[in-house]
């Protein structure tokens, strides 16, 4: 079978099972939907008791506003519920009715609705509070401020009084603490804040009496006063004219302490609305639990059915699993061939040529694989033709340079005898050409002797012959040889090293790279102006000599190309001084016979510094 018609056999298989699985997705998770919305609204069903009970009660604490939200809370009990046993759409929401399993857990939840439904329509229209215990309130907090007004008023009575008298007048101070007391406890007792304060109140009332009592020189023999510990003092009489405000206070607390004693024998509440509230919260606990209970029959029926959808689900997931896998395995072993034709590729990339894929299959990967081997066994063949060619030519290339450079020698050395007149006197145009020979002799000579090196470098057969050498006093003899060129061209030339320092190297060889360097560097560089130093750092390892010169700079674009051969950065200026452009294509490769590395760092009309490194010894700074 073709890949193309396979990977669309592969393709409707999995939209197949795709469509399948969407389907019964789309199906179950519709079903399950509708029965979650239904036990949603069963549970919305403890959320609203719990609703009205908490309504109920702000109703008991005076909040009258809440009776119509107590109305509409049973409305919605009322509604719900009957929702839950028909089912259907309700408000865009799909509701499956009450399973018939499930109808004496639904009918049990409508039985205790029924009783706790009547209580909250009870508290709904009773009256909240005792009329009477609210009035007696209302009075003992109308009072209080004269109480507290009077107590003070005995108090200020008796200050005139002699020590004698300072019992009474602790008592009236204490009488005065009371009656704020008590009108702070009557005022949370009223207001529903002061939990259970009757107890408290009680006290109160009791302690300011026996005070009066004491200051109006009274028996104290109720028996409410022994159980608070209370006893008879004896006390000397409070003159007629300082016990004023205790003829005026008893009559105020006489009626006060009556309304008080009713307050804490009846609760604020009406005895039928606290009737109605009690049973409505006994009867809430029973409701939730008949909620709660038929809400987890029903999760539990679910489980059920869950449980046999997923038996279901996991069929089909097994199948879908093993359609997948078959689908996998056959993609991956139609596919596993681009892998090998990957890395074929990638080895052809590398310069590997005429390596063969192993495919039989008739496909199209198939043939992919053909017309790759035999592509590379074109470029095996074409690559070893061309590398002959290169051979050869490298070969022929240095054969003619040598015998160019053989006629040169002869040349330059007659014109150099004939320009000593040792052959006769010269006038001056015969000394003038002579000259002109001589020089482009020696110019013709260099270059022949580049393109040997750089040939010989191409061959591999470059001899490098590496000694221990003096690294410091290699790089002075080179500038002492470039020392009158530079003078010539008005360009300082400096080396300040002072140490010597010890490298493996061919002396011969690094003279050339030095002398390579700086004659750039003094070509880039202007008269009088032009500065050309020459450094040596020493590492660890290896040594760094840098030619570092002020001259014009080298363009950007031109790093990359600098150290190929017969690349000249600007061809214009080249012309002018000479050069082929293959000086730091040579410098490159015989600073890496050496084991070291070649680069270059410039800036337009600020300089160019040219570095490479050189291994040293492992005895450093040793004369040999």
């Amino acid at each position: 079978m073709k890949l193309t018609q396979k990977t669309y056999f592969l393709l409707a298989v999995i939209i197949g099972v795709s469509a399948v699985n969407f389907y019964l997705l789309i199906f179950t998770s519709q079903q399950n939907q509708d029965i979650l919305h239904s036990i949603s609204y069963a549970s919305d069903l403890k959320v609203i008791v719990e609703r009205i009970g908490g309504t109920a009660n702000s109703i008991a604490g005076g909040n009258e506003g809440d009776r119509p939200i107590l109305e509409q809370q049973l409305s919605d009990f009322d509604n719900t519920y009957a929702r839950l046993g028909v089912g259907g759409n309700i408000g865009g929401l799909n509701l499956v009715a009450v399973p018939p399993e499930l109808i004496p857990a639904y009918a049990k939840v409508g039985d205790a609705w029924a009783p706790y439904k009547d209580d909250a329509e009870k508290i709904k229209k009773e009256t909240i509070f005792d009329s009477k215990v609210k009035d007696g309130l209302t009075y003992v907090l109308g009072k209080n401020g004269d109480l507290v007004s009077l107590a003070n008023g005995i108090e200020n009575d008796l200050t005139p009084l002699d020590r004698n008298y300072n019992k009474h007048k602790i008592i009236a101070l204490e009488m005065i603490s009371l009656a704020k007391d008590i009108g702070e406890k009557t005022l949370l007792y009223s207001i529903g804040e002061g939990g259970n304060v009757t107890s408290a109140l009680k006290k109160d009332r009791i302690l300011f009496g026996a005070d009066l009592k004491k200051l109006e020189g009274l028996p104290l023999d109720d028996p409410e006063y022994a159980a608070y510990g209370i006893t008879t003092e004896t006390l000397l009489e409070i003159p007629r004219q300082n016990s004023g405000s205790i003829r005026q206070i008893d009559p105020i607390w006489e009626s006060v302490n009556a309304k008080l004693v009713y307050i804490e024998s009846n609760t604020l509440l009406s005895k039928d609305f606290g009737a109605a509230l009690s049973k409505l919260n006994s009867q809430r606990t029973v409701l939730l639990n008949a909620t709660s209970d038929f809400v987890s029959q029903w999760n539990g029926i679910i489980d059920l059915q869950l449980h046999d959808k997923v038996l279901i689900v996991q069929l089909f997931i097994i199948a879908d699993i093993v359609v997948f896998v078959a689908v996998i395995l056959s993609i991956r072993k139609s596919l596993s061939p681009l892998e090998t034709l990957t890395k074929a590729i990638s080895r052809i990339k590398e310069g590997v040529y005429g390596e063969k894929i192993i495919y039989s299959a008739k496909d199209e990967i198939g043939e992919l694989a053909d017309t790759f081997n035999a592509m590379s066994m074109t470029i095996q063949k074409k690559e070893e033709e061309a590398k002959k060619v290169e051979v050869a030519k490298d070969e022929f290339l240095a054969m003619v340079t040598h015998e160019l450079k053989t006629p040169l020698v002869p040349i330059q050395g007659y014109s150099d005898i004939l320009l000593g007149e040792h052959l006769g006197p010269l006038n001056t145009t015969q000394k003038e050409r002579l000259r002109i020979i001589s020089s482009s002799a020696t110019t013709l000579l260099q270059l022949i002797s580049d393109l040997l090196d750089a040939q010989k470098l191409e061959l591999g057969q470059l001899r490098i012959k590496k000694e221990k050498n003096n690294l410091k006093e290699t790089i002075e003899k080179t500038i002492l040889g470039m020392h009158p060129q530079a003078i010539a061209d008005d360009i300082s030339l400096t080396f300040t090293q002072k140490n010597d320092v010890y490298a493996f190297y061919d002396e011969d060889r690094l003279k050339q790279v030095l002398n390579n360097l700086i004659k750039n560097s003094l070509k880039a560089t202007s008269p009088k102006t032009g500065k050309v130093e020459v450094k040596l750092e020493e590492k660890n390892n290896e040594v760094v000599v840098s030619v570092i010169d002020n001259g014009r700079g080298i363009p950007p674009d031109a790093k990359d190309q600098i150290f190929k051969k017969f690349y000249q950065a600007d061809t214009t200026s080249t012309r002018e001084k000479g050069g082929s452009g293959l000086g730091l294509s040579i410098c490159k490769g015989i600073v890496e016979a050496h084991g070291g590395t070649i680069w270059m760092e410039s800036e337009m009309s600020k300089g160019t510094t040219f570095s490479f490194t050189i291994p040293k010894t492992e005895t450093n700074r040793t004369p040999i």
